[in-house]
């Protein structure tokens, strides 16, 4: 279309400014936040009730149950996967704060883009492990009779429900440093 009218290719587009490293440093301390609160909040998330389970004549049967993070495999690699983009967080803000010492400025944007992605991709698959558990433990599934436990243990979910944002904050965060991490490696050309 540029070029119909007259002008020269590319001109439609905006330039794109190279990141400023302060930007990605805040952006990524945000993300370790995000990421921390996400491990901790669902670590400690743990709810018990006494709950009626039968009645005999007119005297109730009480159970005590527990729910923890612990009893659903996806919850705990929720929690793994956010406490390796804490710890990839934290030691990238090293690695940044500390930059002036490495030789080669290229070396390092490119490991810090590749760790970058991997540590998107580990968080995307654990926030969605945990959220397709949270719509479950929400939801239930009638065909395979899975009940839901959210009408029981509304502490827990909602806890679990507030780890996942968290998360996703994170894991929003992580994609938009690692598109600027990318842009600044090839505006370094």
């Amino acid at each position: 279309m540029a070029l119909e009218n007259g002008e020269k290719p590319g001109s439609s587009f905006v330039a794109v400014r190279k990141p400023n490293d302060c930007t990605i440093l805040l952006l990524r301390l945000v993300a370790f936040l995000a990421t921390l609160a996400a491990t901790l909040v669902m670590a400690l998330n743990k709810e018990t009730k006494t709950l009626v389970v039968a009645t005999i004549g007119t005297t109730p049967i009480k159970a005590t149950l527990t729910a923890k993070f612990q009893h659903t495999p996806a919850n705990v690699f929720f929690v793994v996967a956010n406490a390796m983009a804490s710890l990839h967080n934290l030691l990238m803000i090293i690695v940044q704060l500390c930059g002036g010492k490495f030789k080669d400025k290229g070396l390092r944007l490119v490991m810090m883009a590749i760790l970058d992605m991997m540590t998107v991709a580990l968080l995307s698959s654990g926030d969605g492990a945990a959220t397709f558990m949270a719509h479950l433990a929400k939801k239930g599934n009638s065909h395979a009779r899975w009940n839901k436990i959210c009408d029981k243990f509304d502490k827990f979910c909602d806890h679990g429900g507030g780890a996942l944002i968290a998360s996703y904050i994170g894991l929003l965060l992580l994609v938009v440093i690692t598109v600027l991490s990318i842009i600044k490696l090839l505006k370094a050309k």
